[in-house]
């Protein structure tokens, strides 16, 4: 029963058509503080919803304050993870919800974050394991958070480094991994066809241009990715609707970059 659980959920974070997705995080007040695009969480998940983006990505905080009862529906997944800037290594997650508490306050899917390399890597895996067993007890999809960062990464953005993170994901039982861009189609298609289960690309920090954002969604779709997760490049974007919009359009339809840029509100 808990397969259908969670490909009932999934439905509900890719697309049915497509199987793809538009994933907007939004769980960075934990660790920086409010930051321009998340002072008025709900205003921005308006935003984003409008604009078809298919789930929002957040703390406990998320659906208690954020989160939609009106107008286009918008999935919403909790993530388990956080550390705080403050804090003597900011890169240390450590797990501070349970599934079931996600469960509880409607969550259609959980993510948690592993830094693998990281010092204290196997702690991290530990969790992902732990976390991935009780979502197959309950049916929820886990999206895994899998990113180089490490004294051995020469580059989170290294193909083998990337291709390696992405595998131990769904080794441990991810149902969709969030992983870095690796810079060109032809690294990232090693990365989707070493990982089982669908890749969407993290956005990092703020692009300098629109049109580079979507150039590279374009090639992470084009050899297979499953779509983005972007926070910053959307939620600080100039206007965050016309932009998921125009994602969507990448994403969902194949649009190229000079097609999407010439959509409107």
């Amino acid at each position: 029963m808990s397969k259908i659980g969670k490909a009932i959920r999934l439905e509900r974070i890719l697309d049915r058509k497509t199987h793809r997705t538009i994933i907007i995080p939004m769980d960075h007040g934990i660790s920086v503080g409010p930051i321009a695009g998340l002072i008025d969480m709900p205003a921005t998940v308006d935003k984003v919803a409008e604009g078809g983006a298919n789930a929002v990505l957040g703390h406990m905080g998320l659906p208690l304050h954020g989160h939609r009862g009106y107008g286009r529906d918008v999935g919403l997944i909790i993530h388990l993870s956080a550390s705080s800037s403050l804090g003597p290594d900011p890169n240390h997650k450590v797990l501070v919800t349970d599934v079931e508490d996600a469960i509880r306050v409607g969550a259609d899917a959980v993510s948690i974050h592993v830094n693998v390399g990281a010092d204290d890597e196997a702690e991290m895996l530990h969790d992902l394991g732990r976390v991935a067993r009780s979502c197959d007890q309950w049916g929820i999809p886990l999206i895994a958070m899998m990113y180089p960062r490490g004294p051995k990464v020469k580059s989170e953005h290294n193909v083998e480094h990337v291709k390696l993170a992405a595998r131990i994901g769904s080794e441990l039982g991810a149902d969709i991994v969030k992983t870095n861009y690796t810079g060109s189609p032809d690294t990232f298609q090693e990365v989707v066809r070493g990982c089982s289960v669908p890749v969407v690309i993290a956005g990092g920090p703020k692009m300098d241009t629109e049109r580079d954002l979507l150039q590279m969604v374009y090639y992470a779709v084009q050899v297979g990715g499953a779509g983005v997760a972007f926070g910053r490049n959307v939620f600080q974007a100039e206007n965050p609707t016309l932009l998921v919009r125009r994602l969507c359009k990448v994403v969902h339809e194949g649009y190229t970059p000079d097609e999407a840029e010439k959509v409107t509100l």
